[in-house]
C-alpha cells in the first residue's frame, strides 16, 4: 500500500487552522433525549441489548483551543471529517508498481511511526466521524475536568508513572503490552473505561434478570456485570475488576473496582475505582458516562461521555495470535543486542532522531 504523507497530527492540525470557537452551550443531554424512554425488556430492565460501537475522530482529550467549549462547531468538525476521508483515500490507493520501495515510511499516519508503519490501513477503523451525543458534536471524551484534560498527577501519581518508564519493554514477555500478549484489549477498549481504538470498537450487550454482558470485539474479551450483588474482597484483583450493576431508573449504573495493577487506567493506582452509567436516550445511541476515581493518581475524578452508537451485527471472532512468532523474536532480537552491548530499547538513529537505514 503506498505511503502517505498525511499524518495524525495533520489530521489534529486541520482542527488548529480554523478560528477559535465562539462560547458554546455546555454539556448536557437534549431535551428530546431526556423525553425518551428505552422499551422494556422480559425482566422489566430497560432494553440495552443490541451491537453498539464507540468508534470516533473525537480524542479523549481536548484541544486547548476550545477551552472550557464541549460543543464543537458545525464547520470545524466538516473540516476535521474531509480531513479524514482525504487520508482514507490517499492510503487506500494502489501502491504504484513502478515505485521501488527499500523500506517502511517512518512517519505513516493515524500515530504509527518506525516498524508500526507495516500496518496496513484497510484493516483499522477508527470512525469517519466527530462524536455527537444527542445531536451535539463534542470536541473531547473528557467533560470534567471543564478544560477537557486530564488533571494533574498527584505526587505518587508521578512516582507510579516514572517506575512505569523504568521498565524496559524488552525485558520478557511479561514487560510486552497485555493486547500483544492477547490477555486484554489494547488500551481500554474492553474498560472500564470502555473507549474507541483504530479498530474493532464493536460492543454487543446481553441482558439477564442478574447479569449484564458485554462481548468486547477487540481481543474477544467478555465483561461480566452482576446486579444485586456485592464486590469480592479487596485483595482479589480482577482483569476487568469486579463490576457491580443496579438499575436507577432507566440508567444502568456500574461500579467497578479491584482492578488488576497491570490493567488500572493510564496505570492507575491499587484503589481505583470506576462508575460507569448507561442510558438509552433514543433509538440508535446509548449514552455511556464515566467518573473515573482515583485519588492516588490524580488530583481530581475524570468525566467522561460517549455516544454508543447502533451498529450492524454481528460481532465476529477477534483471533490474535495464533500461528504469530513476533513475540519469540523480538525477544530473542533484544536478547542479541544486548549480548552486543547494546540497549534493544534505544535502537541506532539518525541524526533526526528517525531510526537509521539498514547498515548505519
Amino acid at each position: 500500500m503506498k505511503s502517505t504523507a498525511i499524518s495524525l497530527m495533520a489530521l489534529a492540525g486541520a482542527l488548529g487552522a480554523f478560528a477559535a470557537a465562539p462560547a458554546f452551550a455546555q454539556p448536557g443531554v437534549s431535551k428530546t433525549a431526556q423525553a425518551y424512554h428505552a422499551p422494556k425488556n422480559a425482566f422489566g430492565q430497560p432494553d440495552l441489548e443490541g451491537v453498539w460501537t464507540n468508534a470516533t475522530l473525537t480524542k479523549l482529550e481536548r484541544d486547548p483551543k476550545y477551552g472550557a467549549n464541549l460543543a464543537m462547531p458545525s464547520t470545524d468538525a466538516a473540516a476535521v471529517e474531509k480531513e479524514n476521508s482525504k487520508f482514507i483515500a490517499e492510503a487506500n490507493k494502489p501502491t504504484d508498481p513502478k515505485v521501488k520501495t527499500t523500506d517502511l515510511p517512518y512517519d505513516c499516519g493515524r500515530g504509527f511511526k518506525g516498524s508500526d508503519c507495516g500496518y496496513n490501513f484497510a484493516w483499522t477503523d477508527p470512525g469517519t466521524e466527530v462524536m455527537a451525543v444527542a445531536g451535539q458534536k463534542r470536541t473531547s471524551i473528557i467533560v470534567e475536568p471543564a478544560n477537557g484534560k486530564l488533571p494533574p498527577l498527584t505526587e505518587q501519581g508521578k512516582k507510579l508513572l516514572a517506575g512505569r518508564f523504568k521498565r524496559s519493554a524488552f525485558d520478557g514477555p511479561e514487560s510486552r503490552s497485555l493486547g500483544e500478549r492477547c490477555i486484554l484489549s489494547f488500551g481500554s477498549a474492553a474498560g472500564p473505561p470502555m473507549l474507541p481504538l483504530l479498530y474493532n470498537n464493536n460492543y454487543q450487550i446481553y441482558q439477564t434478570r442478574d447479569e449484564v454482558t458485554i462481548v468486547v470485539e477487540m481481543v474477544h474479551d467478555v465483561r461480566h456485570i452482576h446486579l444485586a450483588s456485592q464486590h469480592v474482597p479487596a485483595n482479589m484483583k480482577l482483569w476487568m475488576g469486579d463490576s457491580i450493576g443496579h438499575w436507577d431508573g432507566d440508567t444502568l449504573v456500574v461500579e467497578t473496582t479491584n482492578m488488576r495493577p497491570e490493567q488500572g487506567f493510564r496505570g492507575g493506582g491499587p484503589n481505583q475505582k470506576v462508575t460507569e452509567r448507561f442510558t438509552r436516550i433514543s433509538p440508535r445511541q446509548i449514552l455511556y458516562r464515566f467518573t473515573i476515581d482515583d485519588p492516588d493518581t490524580y488530583t481530581a475524578p475524570v468525566i467522561g461521555e460517549v455516544a454508543l452508537n447502533a451498529s450492524k451485527g454481528p460481532i465476529y471472532e477477534y483471533a490474535c495470535h495464533e500461528g504469530n512468532y513476533a513475540m519469540p523474536g523480538i525477544l530473542a532480537g533484544a536478547r542479541e543486542l544486548e549480548r552486543q552491548g547494546r540497549d534493544p530499547g534505544a535502537g541506532p538513529r539518525d541524526a533526526s532522531g528517525a531510526p537509521a537505514a539498514e547498515g548505519q
